[in-house]
């Protein structure tokens, strides 16, 4: 019973720990590295999809806008690799957590715009 009790009392203090607004470097770091490797991914996807949209050479105004927006949307997520790259660098722990915020929205605008343009594409180009 005794381990039981245990178990619990540290599944509570895990779930403190992650309720917190002050994130613990390993949880920090470990968020970075995978938004690093994310937006890497991401960037490479929205590049092909401005190839794609090129290849098939239908210039039209939706075709255009759909295009810039994976391109912007590319700008960003590179932005954000390098954003990363800095705060997982730095030894400075207070910078570390404000580029973490700043990549956490960056990356949200990146995101976004790539889902608008895959609606773009979809609904009016196909």
């Amino acid at each position: 019973m005794g381990i039981a009790q245990d178990h619990d009392k540290s599944l509570a203090q895990k779930v403190n720990a992650v309720n917190t607004d002050k994130r613990q470097p390993t949880w920090l770091r470990s968020e970075l590295l995978h938004l690093l490797s994310l937006s890497g991914t991401l960037a490479g996807l929205c590049i092909t999809g401005v190839t794609l949209l090129d290849t098939v050479g239908k210039q039209s105004i939706p075709s255009t806008i759909a295009d810039d927006a994976l391109a912007f949307s590319a700008l960003l997520f590179l932005i954000c690799t390098y954003a990363i790259f800095l705060a997982l660098r730095t030894r400075n722990q207070s910078f570390a957590i404000k580029l973490d915020k700043f990549v956490d929205a960056l990356f949200a605008i990146a995101l976004t715009g790539m889902v608008a343009s895959g609606f773009i594409m979809v609904y009016t180009l196909w």
